[in-house]
């Protein structure tokens, strides 16, 4: 009387082993919603990608590099305040928790794009890549919008990303 159960436990078994197969590939992944990179005057030899990266798995992770065939180089950066004066710094990694967001905005966690190597557009679409401490590579697109900041924590059109950002 077992064997009328067996095909419905293999099924059952095999549907078990693909969901958690599923879980781990989960785990090491990032999701990204929202992504885009400021529109700059057609001069300016820099601009900045924000974006939110979601971490779904359960354990934590980090971006500690990005890559983009737009600019000569892409670089992971933060604003931080020293002695009521924010100022851009370059950073090793930009980390994501267990099942948490990590919002990358103005004023904050970046991309800075540098030597661009062509002028970018509102509407054009630039290809980043995303490479995780675990070795993977995560590819995005994210669209040229003209971002509005707030507050009036960063200064002109292209919020501080302008042509002097060299001194890295």
């Amino acid at each position: 009387m077992l064997y009328p159960a067996l095909p419905f436990l293999r099924t059952a078994l095999a549907g078990l082993a693909l969901a958690l197969a599923s879980q781990t590939v989960l785990a090491q992944s990032l999701a990204v919603e929202n992504a885009q990179v400021r529109a700059v005057p057609p001069v300016s030899t820099t601009t900045a990608a924000f974006m939110v990266l979601t971490n779904p798995g359960d354990g934590d992770l980090a971006v500690v590099e990005a890559h983009s065939p737009a600019a000569g180089t892409t670089e992971l950066h933060n604003h931080v305040d020293v002695d009521g004066v924010m100022q851009m710094r370059r950073v090793d990694e930009i980390g994501v928790s267990a099942g948490a967001s990590t919002e990358l905005a103005p004023g904050g966690l970046h991309l800075m794009l540098i030597d661009l190597v062509a002028p970018l557009h509102e509407g054009d679409e630039v290809e980043i890549t995303l490479v995780l401490d675990s070795g993977e590579s995560l590819e995005l697109t994210a669209p040229v919008r003209r971002i509005e900041v707030m507050g009036g924590g960063m200064h002109g059109q292209d919020g501080g990303h302008g042509g002097g950002h060299h001194g890295h």
